[in-house]
């Protein structure tokens, strides 16, 4: 439906005001159709808000939008500051476990929105905590609130983490 519509909107040539319609539209179109909105940082803001689940995890369309992102925002390696996962938003839960592990609790923020995991996250995401270096502190220093920020991470916490936090 949303590719249909794309083209029902683009029809006449790309709007001026592709801000106002919703953000998965913009999953369909390209950071250079979106040039007449706008920039591709904007762009890519924008598509880190939209609904990624509406194309399938792993699908060549996912690959190419964090490709683009990434090529966007000029992270040569990676190791993806906050400001930048902050514009990348729902971009963030395809990044490898490479990147989370590069970038230490910078990502852990977005990445607790993400809805499931593959295996080298879950492991980065593990190591990342387990080290301390965020700014949550190592998991004998967290409280009922450090569980709360953390929450869509929990269930990729394993035992010897979970042991390691206070009653």
């Amino acid at each position: 439906q949303l590719s249909c519509l794309v083209k029902m909107v683009t029809l006449h040539g790309i709007p001026k005001d592709l801000d106002s319609y919703p953000k998965d539209l913009l999953l369909f179109l390209s950071p250079s159709d979106y040039a007449v909105t706008g920039g591709c940082r904007q762009y890519f803001a924008n598509v880190g808000k939209a609904n990624l689940d509406v194309l399938q995890r792993e699908s060549s369309q996912r690959k190419q939008l964090l490709s683009e992102a990434l090529a966007c925002l000029k992270i040569p390696g990676t190791q993806v500051d906050e400001e930048n996962a902050e514009i990348l938003g729902r971009l963030i839960c395809d990044l490898g476990g490479e990147y989370i592990r590069s970038s230490g609790g910078s990502l852990l923020k977005q990445l607790r929105r993400c809805e499931s995991f593959l295996p080298d996250q879950e492991e980065a995401i593990r190591s990342v905590i387990s080290s301390g270096n965020t700014t949550f502190g190592p998991p004998v220093g967290w409280s009922a609130f450090t569980l709360n920020e953390l929450s869509g991470l929990i269930s990729v916490l394993d035992h010897s983490i979970l042991q390691k936090i206070p009653k």
